[in-house]
């Protein structure tokens, strides 16, 4: 099988079963921890002196150049921030916000932060752009008591900041006549630069160790407002030398990104951001998204940048395969220095892979190696990767160097908790939700389950199971495995859905709200571009179509908790005020379920609305 791909320096890693006789496993890598960097800005010391002129990060200027900072200018220019930053009294206890998106700016001023000692918090902007009551920006700045906040453009910003952050001073790149009539003070972020270093910066940096503070990184909020997780220099550090344990040939050329995933995320802020740092890579900051609006810009980047790591979620991942068709002299770029392919977030349809792995061969002769793991933003984040042989998705594979994994028995499942030293301390001035997230062990509560593609091959590692706190029974008494039917649904009406949400607590039979891909749907529909969405969803071709993949699936059924009696399409967006999703789109099914009652209550009613879809109609 390996024949089929491209050759790189990636290392099988092995594990070690520890079987107690309540039924408990402990699953531990066989292969140490390496040591590791105690700080990131120990990384940003070392390549500033062996690649002073490597480029460290880029982006596009409004000219179109890509504005590169070196490592020698980006030490450079921490240090001078950080200088600036040593005045104005920050402390854990009030650390730096910073409430816009990717940029050189946005990574400098976090870096210099840290450089001092003073946490930096990357918020959500959905939780200022989108956001109409702002209440989960209220949240934040309640609970992290900010000292400093930073952004890009005041314009687009001002509503937020009036609502939430009183008289707080600011930073920002420019004003955009957003700083008319306002309360607060604004510094520019160039008067930053021109700050001389003194002995209190070096005395600074030399009190940083592996324990300091370096972010708060604030969960989704899937059970209530989100949770500020505290992150260590040594959790990032550390887990940069577990994902090399496995993907050594990190370590053997700097990585090149394209990315655009929000640093906010921990999979773009700790994973990507860290694979760069701790390797001396580039970071390209695409400013591009997955959706068909933004892929240009994605597209455009990567007609310009060779990747030789690319990292997405999977609506990414169908966009880039549509457009690579379209254009092969982009994808002739893209794919010639690509050595690995990574997702997260979701499940990756499997016609979406096999694209990607035909436009691979069709350029290169063989496969890109593309794998996937488990982890949290409680563990900085990797915790377990698939190795290449067995990457499909939901496969999560094995714990990397240094992770031991206990898996508890729940109910006919295996739930999985990890211990490891990139495993957070705690959540932020929460005491009670910190408790609650660790056993008696100290390891944390993943909430997933997991189970082995093989028992009797272990090193072959394990598949995702399914969120615990999602699973429930039906008044028969049968537990229903919500994120192994939700992958089920999503493959089996592909290319038509984009997520699911699964209904059916004490009740007789399983049904769906669907959130569909409205792109795809209209492909359906002819001159469906007028449409508007509940007009498109209500087209009779496009019901038909729905209904023909509701029978053939019910065919497919094991049983009562595989089988959706009863399905109906969301025609209204999700919404990030009432914690449906994320900007991430990542789905919230409880709170879908809570704020959507209505609708779960015309999937359950003797006599439906004729929204519904009932098996076998």
């Amino acid at each position: 099988m390996l024949a089929d791909f491209h050759s790189i320096n990636v290392t099988k890693l092995e594990v070690e079963i520890e079987k107690r006789d309540n039924g408990e496993q402990i699953v531990r890598c066989k292969q140490p921890l390496e040591a590791y960097a105690e700080t990131w800005i120990d990384r940003l010391e070392y390549w500033a002196d062996a690649a002073p002129d490597r480029v460290f990060v880029a982006q596009r200027s409004e000219d179109g150049h890509w504005d590169e900072i070196t490592y020698s200018q980006a030490l450079a220019k921490v240090r001078a921030i950080a200088t600036w930053l040593l005045k104005q009294e920050l402390s854990i206890d009030r650390p730096l916000v910073c409430l816009s998106g990717n940029s050189n700016e946005h990574l400098l001023i976090a870096l210099a932060a840290m450089y001092i000692g003073v946490p930096y918090a990357p918020i959500s902007t959905a939780y200022s752009l989108i956001s109409t009551d702002f209440g989960k920006l209220h949240h934040v700045f309640d609970l992290l008591t900010p000292g400093l906040v930073f952004v890009d453009n005041l314009g687009p910003y001002r509503k937020a900041i009036d609502a939430v952050a009183g008289n707080l001073p600011l930073v920002a790149l420019s004003t955009d006549h957003g700083d008319d009539n306002l309360d607060n003070p604004v510094t520019r972020f160039s008067e930053l630069l021109d700050t001389e270093p003194t002995a209190e910066t070096d005395n600074a940096r030399a009190a940083i160790s592996g324990d300091s503070i370096a972010k708060f990184m604030f969960t989704s909020g899937s059970t209530g407002m989100p949770k500020a997780v505290i992150i260590t220099q040594r959790m990032m550090s550390a887990n940069q030398v577990m994902i090399n344990g496995m993907m050594a040939f990190l370590k053997d050329e700097p990585p090149v990104l394209v990315d655009w995933l929000p640093w906010n995320h921990t999979f773009g802020g700790n994973h990507n951001v860290g694979i760069v740092l701790y390797n001396g890579g580039s970071l390209y900051i695409d400013h591009g998204k997955p959706t068909e609006k933004a892929f240009d810009i994605t597209l455009n980047n990567l007609a310009d940048v060779a990747p030789t790591v690319y990292l997405n979620v999977p609506s990414g991942y169908e966009l880039l395969v549509k457009r690579l068709r379209e254009r092969p002299e982009i994808a002739k770029t893209f794919f010639s220095r690509l050595k690995l392919t990574l997702f997260a977030a979701a499940g990756l349809s499997q016609h979406i892979w096999d694209a990607l792995d035909e436009l691979a061969i069709e350029h290169t002769g063989k496969k890109i190696p593309m794998v996937t793991g488990l982890g949290a933003t409680e563990t900085a984040p990797s915790a377990l990767f698939a190795s290449i042989e067995e990457s499909a998705s939901g496969v999560v594979g094995t714990p990397l160097p240094g992770v031991e994994m206990k898996l508890v028995p729940n109910g006919d499942k295996l739930e999985a908790r990890i211990r490891a030293v990139t495993v957070t301390p705690g959540y932020w001035r929460a005491p009670e939700q910190t408790a609650k997230a660790y056993d008696e062990e100290g390891f944390y509560c993943l909430g997933d389950a997991v189970k082995y593609i093989d028992p009797e091959q272990p090193n072959r590692g394990f598949r995702f199971d399914g969120r615990v706190s999602e699973d429930f029974k039906l008044n028969t008494g049968t537990w229903v495995s919500v994120g192994a039917l939700k992958a089920h649904i999503i493959h089996f009406f592909a290319p038509y859905v984009q997520d699911v949400v699964i209904a059916g607590h004490d009740n007789a039979y399983v049904s769906a709200i669907v959130i569909p891909d409205l792109d795809h749907c209209r492909t359906l529909v002819p001159n469906s571009e007028q449409m508007s969405t509940p007009e498109l969803l209500r087209a009779p071709h496009l019901r038909e179509t729905f209904q023909r993949l509701l029978d053939e699936m019910a065919k497919t059924s094991t049983g009562s908790s595989t089988k959706i009696c009863r399905m109906r399409l969301m025609d209204e967006p999700l919404s990030i005020d009432l914690g449906e999703v994320t900007d991430k789109n990542s789905i919230n099914q409880r709170a879908v379920l809570k704020n959507r009652a209505e609708l779960v209550e015309d999937l359950y009613s003797e006599q439906p609305s004729s929204d519904v879809l009932v098996l076998g109609s």
